[in-house]
């Protein structure tokens, strides 16, 4: 029977030997990202040119952790304007290799360049003409060699205190795919807009994309009254339809003004006016703030904040009232 080998006893430094091996390991790291500045240079930009002439997607491959950080810059580059994929290098020469076209970018990862797997599918990459843009640590290794542009991602030392587990060296990795695909995404013009496109369930797809026409009362759920009618007429629409306000429109639909909650409060400590007899006309808001239906459901938010209103009437380039909204449809929406 086997003797089981006991784990070797846990160390329980002090918190301030906890502190000063954490701090020593981001100083490491960021002295060697602040020295990897200093190489950019022509490599850098023909490496953005290559990918900048490309008709295909940049595919990103990398073994272990290379692997994990090239998945990151794949998909950095596809959620900032440059189509892109990751391609684990093992199952590309078991049939993924299939999956790069001559019109693709190949991107690869490897500190020491040697890695084998990504050594092996090389030939094939070659003889298609596909660029090959390598980052490694090692500038005379076989894969910086056989590459048409190599990214030094050097490093003096890892800041794993056994120099084994790659700490620096990924970190630095990152940072130059986080620095290409910034690089491209200015060169391409790229625009919030754009980013939001690529990002259509996140709160900055909402924000950037959603439309007031989307997220607007419509029809018979907008509240709208004619100037000639009482108050309890308007406080019977506003009632109904939930908005806490009406809008005040002429034959024709066309805005004349807003009756309001505060407009109410405003006439109820006004002891000139005779609520029973008063119209609309006579209480009402005129000239209010509105918005049109295909301006941003984040305008409205920053229209309503900036001038301390809750509700808004959306309103065509004729001034006929289309539709209304107020802070809770953009809660709803989560624009805010």
């Amino acid at each position: 029977m086997n003797a089981r080998i006991a784990p070797p006893a846990p160390i329980d430094p002090s918190p301030d030997a906890i502190m000063r091996n954490a701090r020593t390991v981001i100083a490491t790291e960021a002295a060697a990202v602040h020295t990897l500045e200093s190489r950019i240079g022509a490599d850098f930009v023909k490496a953005c040119q290559l990918i900048l002439a490309c008709k295909g997607r940049v595919v990103v491959s990398g073994m272990g952790k290379s692997g994990h950080v090239a998945r990151k810059i794949a998909a950095t580059l596809a959620s900032t304007g440059t189509p892109a994929f990751f391609v684990h290098p093992g199952e590309a020469s078991h049939g993924d290799l299939g999956m790069i076209t001559s019109q693709d970018v190949v991107l690869a990862l490897s500190y020491s360049g040697e890695t084998d797997e990504l050594l092996f599918i090389l030939p094939m990459i070659k003889r298609q003409g596909i660029p090959l843009i390598a980052i490694t640590g090692k500038p005379g290794s076989s894969l910086a060699s056989q590459a048409d542009v190599h990214l030094d991602g050097s490093i003096s030392n890892e800041a794993c205190p056994l120099g084994l587990a790659p700490t620096t060296s990924t970190t630095v990795a990152l940072v130059l795919g986080d620095a290409l695909a910034i690089a491209l995404l200015e060169a391409r013009g790229f625009t919030s807009d754009d980013f939001a496109r690529s990002h259509p369930a996140g709160s900055l797809g909402r924000r950037l994309l959603l439309r007031i026409s989307d997220v607007m009362h419509s029809g018979n759920d907008v509240p709208r009254v004619s100037p000639d009618s009482n108050i309890t007429a308007a406080l019977v629409e506003m009632t109904r339809k939930h908005l806490g306000m009406t809008a005040v429109v002429d034959a024709e639909q066309r805005l004349l003004g807003v009756f309001t909650d505060g407009d109410l409060r405003r006439a109820l400590d006004d002891v000139g006016v005779d609520l029973r007899g008063a119209t609309v006309a006579e209480l009402m808001t005129r000239g209010p703030k509105t918005i049109g239906p295909d301006k941003l459901a984040a305008e409205a938010a920053q229209l309503m904040e900036k001038h301390q209103i809750h509700a808004l009437l959306v309103v065509d380039d004729e001034q006929h009232v289309v539709g209304a909204l107020n802070i809770h449809d953009l809660l709803r929406a989560r624009v805010v």
